[in-house]
């Protein structure tokens, strides 16, 4: 493969979608990326390719992989239905049931489903937060457990934009004893052989692709309320921190993780499957359909804007009309997004290193998406 082309397959059904990928590169509208589908678990489309850095010194290769930021809450959410689905973890159950210190200042009646669903009034931290805080697991757990909610639990979303992953990855660390990378790991990225990891061991640091920061200030300095500044602006979020072996390392479960579209997509396919890839059950199907249960549904105070939803997933709505009503998705700061649709029982992945200023996908993976579903239609 010369260097800086496209490598992968594509089912000849999905022709147009190898096309606008390689369009995409051609054109400067990626630098590199990778994009994978899966059908009733089987991989139809995987495709990478361009750079894995701006400079453009170093293709982008079948191994490549990436920080794909809020992208990382699904491998979140997905673990915490498996606890669920064992029986462990009851999302209707107060988050003092499995970590006492959190019903502190109020938050006694704050449920499990409420951290999942972005509705816990913890949208970030309310004292100023030096960034370090953020490789400092207890650190960072115990100040969300001390603080007061900054609106009623339940009532309304607003982004928990970094805050999600610490407290689902607590409540998750206090029934498991692991901590929720490992939990991730060692329950499915291993078992399905999916390179994605909350957590980059060092050995992995010279595949990694570099972000290229969208253009303008990019979420920080967007903040008009107080809920907002919280989520974007304390710590600031600096995109040049991915390049560090502390951001890398750190376990940071709603915004830290590090993976390709085909790593996305597998793991994923879990749930657009009812719980069974690669021939291995890993949740009921009872329990994959959880996350389609809406627990909130309006305009978020802090992206601004209409959505609904479940547990850990936005579903289908105004936000995204292409969506069937037994689909869910999200996305990462910058542009990765995956979608999972348990009708047609596939799952759409895409992850790149140039970043447009947006936090739920944008334009190029609803594009290739939606040449994904013209091409099923046909």
């Amino acid at each position: 493969m010369p260097d800086g082309n496209v490598g992968g397959m594509v089912d000849d059904k999905f022709a147009a979608v190898r096309e606008q990928f390689e369009k995409n590169l051609s054109d400067g509208t990626d630098i590199g990326a990778s994009f994978c589908v899966t059908r009733d678990g089987e991989t139809v489309v995987d495709l990478w390719g361009g750079w894995a850095d701006e400079e453009r010194t170093r293709p982008w290769q079948e191994d490549t992989i990436v920080n794909v930021y809020s992208t990382t809450k699904t491998m979140t959410a997905l673990t915490a239905l498996w606890l669920a689905d064992q029986g462990k973890l009851d999302f209707d159950a107060p988050v003092a049931e499995y970590w006492p210190e959190f019903a502190a200042n109020g938050k006694e009646a704050v449920k499990v489903s409420h951290l999942m669903s972005h509705s816990a009034g913890l949208s970030g931290w309310a004292d100023p937060l030096d960034k370090r805080v953020l490789y400092d697991w207890e650190q960072a757990t115990n100040l969300l457990a001390a603080q007061a909610p900054l609106w009623e639990p339940g009532t309304a979303s607003g982004y928990h934009a970094l805050t999600q992953g610490y407290l689902v990855g607590e409540v998750i660390r206090r029934i498991d004893g692991r901590t929720v990378g490992n939990v991730f790991r060692e329950e499915f990225a291993e078992p399905l052989g999916a390179d994605f990891h909350i957590g980059l061991p060092a050995s992995e640091d010279h595949r990694v692709a570099h972000l290229k920061p969208p253009p303008g200030a990019g979420l920080s300095g967007a903040a008009q309320s107080e809920i907002q500044r919280v989520a974007f602006e304390n710590p600031g979020i600096d995109v040049s921190e991915t390049r560090t072996r502390a951001w890398r390392g750190a376990e940071i479960p709603a915004a830290g993780g590090t993976g390709n579209a085909r790593s996305i997509a597998t793991v994923q396919a879990i749930l657009a499957n009812g719980g069974v890839m690669n021939g291995k059950r890993f949740l009921s199907e009872a329990g994959c359909r959880k996350a389609l249960e809406c627990q909130v549904d309006g305009t978020d105070m802090v992206l601004g804007i209409p959505v609904r939803f479940g547990l850990g997933y936005g579903l289908s709505g105004p936000m995204s009309p292409a969506l069937n009503d037994q689909s869910m998705f999200w996305g990462g700061y910058g542009g990765s997004i995956v979608l999972v649709d348990m009708e047609n029982r596939m799952t759409i992945a895409y992850a790149m290193n140039r970043m447009e200023g947006t936090t739920t996908g944008d334009m190029r993976a609803i594009t290739l998406a939606a040449q994904v579903w013209q091409a099923m239609a046909g």
